[in-house]
């Protein structure tokens, strides 16, 4: 029995890698400091009278080692700058989303929601037009593609809801002329597996 527990507890340490697997395992001490002295102080619990180190279990992703030209490593990291520039965007977004939808919620009439929604856009055009300008194309193109990713509606969808069909058009009309497109989607773009690669790197804290 001990050495089956030891075999385990070796297995997490080191951590579960093979060609194939997608995340690994990483065992980091629980509540650990740094003394004065520089020691690793290791929380531990008193279980039966033993006393016992308590460790967390992260996730960290795993992915095969990526074979590429000094042309697609430096597309790569700028791809990683993008991701590292649009996820911010994208979860302050989503944020807007939740509690914009539970104010519209708490509404009763029609009126009352297209009356809030449109002074709702005038501010929050406002408040945010310094920050979204600082993006570029590519990065604000690569934040419509995460929203879709995370609430499963394009931004085009998300538009013809809040604000009408005609709006919507005009909007997507605007974008097109801009080269960028409302409906796009996360997935059908060849370069996305990539992209949902750096995100969980990303988001795990591994680039």
């Amino acid at each position: 029995m001990k050495a089956k527990m030891y075999l385990l507890i070796c297995l997490l340490l080191v951590g579960i890698d093979s060609a194939n697997a997608k995340f690994v395992l990483n065992l980091r001490p629980h509540k650990s400091k740094i003394s004065e002295n520089g020691e690793l102080l290791i929380y531990c619990e008193v279980h039966n009278g033993d006393t016992m180190p308590v460790y967390d279990i992260w996730q960290m992703w795993c992915y095969p080692k990526r074979k590429m030209t000094k042309r697609q490593e430096k597309q790569y990291w700028r791809m990683v700058r993008d991701v590292k520039v649009a996820l911010p965007v994208t979860y302050y977004i989503e944020g807007v989303i939740r509690n914009t939808n539970d104010t519209l919620m708490k509404m009763s009439t029609k009126k009352e929601r297209d009356k809030y929604m449109a002074h709702f856009e005038k501010r929050i055009y406002k408040e945010n037009y310094d920050a979204m300008s600082e993006l570029t194309l590519r990065q604000g193109m690569l934040v419509m593609r995460l929203l879709d990713r995370d609430i499963d509606q394009t931004s085009y969808e998300l538009v013809k809801a809040y604000r009408g069909s005609f709006r919507a058009g005009f909007y997507q009309l605007f974008a097109k002329l801009c080269g960028a497109d409302l409906k796009v989607k996360f997935g059908d773009a060849k370069d996305d597996p990539i992209y949902e690669e750096i995100i969980n790197l990303v988001e795990s804290g591994q680039i």
